[in-house]
């Protein structure tokens, strides 16, 4: 099997990694060199499950990959308007949230422009491996790829993102019923055309909001039922206020805040991100809703306050138990498909977890600057990108803050290449 040695590997080519080779161009093009990204699909797609035509970006196009950090860089997100032509155009449309298509072409755009750091496609890992020397430490991680060719590197960068969260209570469901919202997009041209499909929609943000829209669009006929915990559907909290919290200079405050600090503004925040929609997404929504009542089609479906507490087969059906949670009553609801806009599990990727079996660590602790406290010092290291919520803030997932950040990281393996001390603090722990 094939096997060779780079300096750097960081694995996945969405926006972080993206921001880390583009930070390695400018800040340390040496290492750029030496650097490969790998990527699982064929090409760059941001939302690749949720590429849906007219869904707008929620972050300002100045929070790109790179401007925050260097707003003269030719990375940035109006160089590549420039590149196609429509900065005009785009100046004319007089906002500041791009598409969310746009922002995919800018991504794909910046991976076909890095001149010094390599990208892969279709390079799937399966595995990763510590490789300690005679004095115990790691001296390198070897990465298996699916095809069986192995990599070595110094420094390892994971950036693949989090995993899908599909509830257990789904579980026992043909899979081919049950649609992610990451797979959203790959998928619903395979669903059977023979008859208008009744679709459940599971949750109460931003994602199942624009599944519900999206199965209107893309299966005509169907007759959709969203179904949510909460007692309704609410705008983000986007106060100018809170999103001084989405400050890259934020992190370290929350760095430092004390544990139940953190729990805090983690959870005053939540509607800020996740539990809440877009105010046009809301708006657009409840016309939907308005606009079927007023002709009495009782085509659309929305349950509140409620748990599904059970789902199985029934010959064609499929049969959910929901649990009224004001009452504790049950009742059925069958349908036809699931769509489920429940986001990602909360805990580190399974890629982290093996890796953090396979060096003995009880706990994923990471540094100020995002490096992988193994309990010891090595010639190799570990960054671990987009998965630290818990100890760096509720932006760590999202663009706002990638251009520090990418140097960030860039900066401390300078420091760590030459032997000399990062700056760190002690590492915070995050779950397992």
């Amino acid at each position: 099997m094939a096997h060779r040695t780079v300096e750097l590997l960081a694995v996945g080519a969405g926006p972080a990694n993206l921001a880390l080779a583009v930070a390695l161009e400018e800040l340390a093009p040496d290492l750029a060199d030496q650097a490969l990204v790998v990527e699982r699909e064929e090409n760059v797609v941001w939302q690749r499950g949720m590429l849906l035509p007219d869904a707008l970006s929620q972050v300002s196009f100045l929070k790109d990959l790179v401007t925050m950090r260097n707003p003269r860089s030719e990375f940035s997100f109006l160089s590549f308007l420039h590149a196609r032509g429509r900065l005009d155009a785009f100046v004319n449309l007089g906002s500041f949230v791009p598409y969310r298509s746009e922002i995919s072409e800018y991504l794909q755009w910046v991976a076909d422009s890095l001149e010094r750091t390599r990208v892969e496609y279709g390079r799937t890992v399966t595995s990763v491996t510590p490789v300690h020397g005679a004095d115990g430490e790691i001296d390198r991680w070897t990465v298996e790829l699916a095809d069986g060719e192995t990599i070595d590197c110094r420094y390892l960068v994971i950036g693949a993102g989090r995993d899908a969260h599909v509830p257990a209570v789904f579980e026992g469901l043909p899979a081919e019923r049950v649609i992610h919202s990451t797979e959203y997009t790959q998928r619903i041209a395979g669903v059977p055309a023979d008859r208008p499909p009744r679709v459940a929609v599971v949750g109460g943000a931003q994602s199942a909001a624009e599944l519900f829209g999206a199965a209107l669009r893309d299966l005509p006929g169907c007759r959709p039922t969203m179904i949510m915990r909460s007692i309704g559907l609410n705008g983000y909290e986007s106060s100018k206020f809170t999103n001084e919290l989405f400050y890259s200079s934020f992190v370290d405050e929350f760095y430092d805040a004390e544990p139940e600090a953190r729990r805090q503004l983690l959870a005053e925040m939540h509607r800020s991100n996740y539990g809440g929609l877009a105010p046009a997404t809301l708006d657009s929504l409840y016309r939907q809703f308005y606009q079927d009542r007023r002709t009495g089609s009782d085509r659309l479906g929305m349950i509140t306050m409620t748990d599904i507490t059970g789902a199985t087969t029934d010959g064609d059906d499929i049969v959910l138990t929901l649990t009224d949670r004001r009452t504790s009553a049950t009742r059925e609801l069958r349908c036809d498909l699931l769509l489920l806009g429940t986001g990602f599990v909360r805990e580190m990727p399974r890629m982290v977890r093996a890796l953090g079996g396979a060096l003995g660590l009880d706990q994923i602790a990471v540094t100020r600057n995002y490096r992988l406290e193994t309990g010891r010092q090595g010639a190799a290291a570990c960054y671990l990108q987009g998965v630290n919520e818990a100890t760096h803030g509720i932006a760590d997932s999202l663009l706002s803050v990638l251009a520090a950040r990418s140097a960030e990281i860039t900066e401390d393996i300078l420091a760590h290449r030459a032997g000399r001390p990062a700056g760190d603090r002690e590492p915070a722990l995050a779950a397992a």
